[in-house]
This record gives C-alpha cells, structure tokens and sequence, in this order.
C-alpha cells in the first residue's frame, strides 16, 4: 500500500490556524503519510514541520504557495519539493510579504474610513504578526459580529468593489515558475476552478504556465466538486500536465476541508508523485524507520 498524499495545506506560518506541529500531528492522525506544507509566500513553517513530521513517522514535502498575478487577477502557483533555503525563491518571497505588510495596513485604513475601527490591530492579533492575509480580517470581523462566516465578509468587504478591497500586485506566472525550478521544485497551478475562468483562459493558462515550466494541477482539491475534478483532469491530459491532489487545509474551523478525505485522482492521470521516491516506501517501512 502506497502513502496517501495531501499536497497543499497551511499552518500559523501564513493563514492557518494551526501550527506547523500540530498541522503534521492532525494529519498523521487523519492517514495521511505524505504531507506537503504550503504556506502562502513564505516557508517559515517547514522547519518546525519536518521536526514533527519526523516524529509522526510521516513524509513531509517542503513547499510553498505564491501568489501571482495574472489577466488582471490573482491565481495560486504551488512548489513542491523544493528547497527552501534557495535565495532567489527567498529573495522573491521577501518582495511578495512587503507588499502583503503594506496591504494588510491599507485594508485596515480602508476600513475605518468605513467605520470599522481597529481591523488591523484586531487581524493582527489573529496572526503570527508577519504575514496578516485577508482571511485574518475575515476572522475577526466574523468575531465582532459584522458576518455569519469568512464566506460573507469576503463578499461583503474584501472582494473587488467592497471597501477592504486593495488589489493584489504579485509575482507574473514566469516569476513564480522560475523561482520553483530553480529551488529544485516543481510548480503546480493551484486550485483552478476557483478561478472562473471560460474554458479558452483556462487552456491559455495552463499553456503559457506549462510552456513556463510548469509541470502540474491541482485536479483533486478541497474546493472542487467531483464535476470539477473530472473537468480538471481533462485539462491536465490534453495540456500534458501531471495531476495533484490537495485538501487546501486552513484548520478545524471549516469541517468542509479536512485532511486526510481527499477523492482519489480519475483514471488517467498521471500523478504529481508518480516518480517519487517517498511513495515507494510502504506505509509500515515509513512508520517503523519514525521510531
């Protein structure tokens, strides 16, 4: 029996609500033996992770989830297998959490020139107080009352036109892509049905990403449907991209996402971690050689 994959998921190190331990502690729990960390523009959680996740007797793959800007809209590139200590991915990422710091302050200006005080102190205070995301203002909106969920305050005041909006200035698609291989890693186009897009973009991205580098999608993730997976899988075949599959884990608070439930790949496929050596090791071997 080979391991089973969770290839995206985040901890405290970004939006998470869990700690890079207790994140590999869940998972381990949940079956998952192969897990990767892919914390947004930052991989300061892979240390304490892979300490854990030695422990749990777990394989952990080092990764990453950059922010990108692309046909005027925000898409998620994912690294996986890469390494971390590479200084131009990390002198890219350095750029990438300095316009995050400054947009975190102009959302909470934004705010309060609507009426909601203390959105920055209070989102901060609900991060690690390097890297504030919008979903720590959706959290603490949700606690003073001004929202049922996260859901409903992104529709009500984050998303473009509502009045914590601040447009995202990210890294182009061959940036990103080139900081991936150039760590050694491999860049997986993240969660694409949440983009929207008509079925000529999406061929159009998933080209320019592949012609790039890029080598794989997110075909199996927490937020697409089966129908999605399936639609999915058909794009990565005709593009000639390797399939991943990904909870997109953020933390217990959304019973939805969960580690460790993720559907199986459709046939034909060719999985991400067809190659790997990681997965020629039975589950058994991995959690005796954890001690």
């Amino acid at each position: 029996m080979k391991p089973t994959p969770d290839l995206h998921s985040h901890s405290t190190a970004s939006d998470g609500t869990l700690s890079p331990t207790a994140l590999v502690q869940r998972a381990a729990s949940a079956g998952v033996e192969l897990l990767a960390l892919t914390d947004h523009d930052t991989t300061d959680g892979l240390s304490e992770a892979s300490l854990a996740a030695n422990r749990m007797g777990i394989h952990l793959i080092p990764g990453v989830e950059i922010s990108v800007t692309w046909g005027n809209r925000t898409i998620h590139v994912v690294g996986l297998n890469l390494d971390a200590t590479d200084g131009v991915l990390q002198e890219g990422l350095g750029r990438l959490m300095e316009f995050r710091a400054w947009r975190a302050e102009e959302i909470g200006r934004r705010l309060a020139k609507r009426g909601i005080e203390g959105a920055y102190e209070g989102a901060k205070a609900l991060s690690n107080g390097k890297l504030i995301g919008r979903t720590h203002f959706a959290r603490f909106l949700v606690s003073r009352g001004l929202a049922a969920d996260t859901g409903e305050v992104f529709k009500r005041f984050l998303i473009s036109g509502k009045p914590g909006h601040v447009s995202g200035h990210w890294a182009t698609l061959e940036e990103a892509v080139t900081w991936i291989r150039g760590a050694g890693g491999q860049a997986v186009i993240a969660h694409p049905a949440r983009y929207k897009q008509t079925r000529t973009r999406m061929q159009a991205l998933l080209g320019e990403f592949r012609e790039l580098g890029g080598v794989g999608v997110e075909v199996v993730s927490g937020s697409h449907s089966r129908d999605d997976a399936f639609t999915f899988a058909r794009h990565a075949r005709e593009q000639h991209l390797m399939a991943s599959a990904g909870s997109d884990y953020h933390g217990p608070e959304n019973p939805s996402v969960e580690l460790g439930r993720l559907a199986r790949l459709p046939d034909g496929c060719l999985p991400i971690w067809h190659d790997w050596p990681e997965m020629a090791a039975p589950v058994p071997e991995l959690r005796a050689a954890a001690g």
